[in-house]
């Protein structure tokens, strides 16, 4: 059971760290994981798309989680990114505070950017000019059923609409679609882990899912199908001209949300229809 990943509406603690500087972004570590990077795309056949709809300065990066346990969609968009911008270039992926407390790993991952998810750390690095990706459903929508795969479903997260708000950034759409057919995920398994008491851990699902080599059960790293994956990066949402103030503004923060969803599953539909079946497209383009 992976545990709950946090998001922009996750409380920052206090002793939350400061965002990596430009300095601590070492472009060597990023070019020695460039070709796992390539090859996880690769694998996934993965198309990206609108990659000069991007704004130079700092941007706030909104995108769909796909895939279950293993999700290749961040690392698939990185390899791009580093790819056509080159290693000097930080981009800050927001990723589980308990990912920084393994030994070597958490350094690993400051080498790279990577920072742990809180409202203040990514205002921080919007800041100090860096762009921020952010990925507001969580493990709600990355352990999402296998029939609700072309959802949208940010699971009413929010706070990256404050954030936005409050640094004064535009918001892109990063839609992407194919991912979570590299594995069935029968349930969330919301009901089994309220039973277990898992929400006490701020874990609110125990998916159970079917994968490659073991069966039927709950959620194990296993092997991904190659499904085609598509990513398909969005207009620009200019919202400066509402200012900071609305972000104290529930009403219209709830409408700046659901233009996000909005757009972004009418991109999904379109991709949806294009390759309506991924595991096969990845074998016949």
């Amino acid at each position: 059971m992976p545990p709950k990943e946090p998001t922009l509406d996750t409380p920052t603690p206090s002793d939350h760290p400061r965002v990596v500087a430009r300095s601590q972004v070492d472009p060597q570590t990023v070019l020695r994981f460039l070709p796992t990077f390539q090859r996880v795309s690769a694998y996934f056949a993965t198309e990206v798309r609108g990659f000069d709809r991007l704004p130079d300065g700092p941007f706030l990066l909104v995108g769909n989680h796909s895939g279950g346990i293993l999700t290749c969609d961040v690392l698939a968009f990185w390899a791009e990114w580093v790819h056509r911008e080159g290693p000097d270039r930080p981009i800050a992926f927001l990723a589980h505070d308990f990912l920084f407390k393994i030994p070597r790993f958490g350094d690993m991952l400051t080498r790279l950017g990577v920072l742990p998810a809180s409202p203040t750390a990514a205002l921080d690095a919007l800041d100090a000019g860096i762009p921020v990706s952010v990925l507001p459903g969580g493990e709600w929508e990355c352990l999402r059923p296998w029939h609700e795969r072309n959802r949208i479903d940010f699971g009413g997260h929010s706070g990256f609409v404050e954030t936005a708000l409050k640094a004064g950034v535009p918001v892109v759409p990063l839609t992407s679609h194919g991912s979570h057919e590299s594995t069935f995920v029968l349930t969330r398994g919301e009901r089994i882990a309220s039973f277990l008491g898992l929400d006490r851990l701020r874990a609110k699902v125990l998916p159970i899912v079917f994968s490659i080599p073991f069966g039927v059960g709950p959620a194990l790293p296993s092997l991904p199908l190659p499904a085609k994956v598509t990513i398909e990066i969005g207009e620009p949402l200019d919202w400066s001209v509402w200012g900071s103030d609305v972000a104290a503004d529930p009403e219209m923060v709830a409408e700046l949300y659901d233009e996000v969803v909005e757009t972004m599953q009418a991109t999904m539909d379109r991709l949806a229809a294009e390759t309506p079946w991924p595991l096969i497209a990845r074998w016949t383009r």
